[in-house]
């Protein structure tokens, strides 16, 4: 039997997420989407619904930062895929 592939938080998305969660600037969606991230270094967590998107609009900001939107594309690549 195959094992699910699982996808863990590297450490840049880590770093990035950080730096989201320091400042005072960013937005509460892309806190949300780093705080996902964050939650899944090293654990076999998956991105919530809500997470996801929050995630999704961070990415979608023209304003986000660089950071923002690292630790959202890790969250969001956490997502499990739909089912059909």
């Amino acid at each position: 039997m195959a094992k699910s592939k699982t996808k863990n938080t590297g450490s840049k998305a880590v770093s990035a997420a950080g730096k989201v969660l320091a400042s005072s600037k960013t937005s509460a969606s892309a806190k949300s989407a780093a705080a996902s991230a964050l939650t899944q270094y090293k654990a076999n967590e998956v991105t919530g619904r809500k997470a996801a998107s929050a995630a999704g609009k961070t990415l979608a900001n023209p304003n986000s930062g660089k950071s923002a939107k690292s630790a959202a594309a890790s969250a969001l690549a956490q997502r499990p895929s739909k089912k059909k």
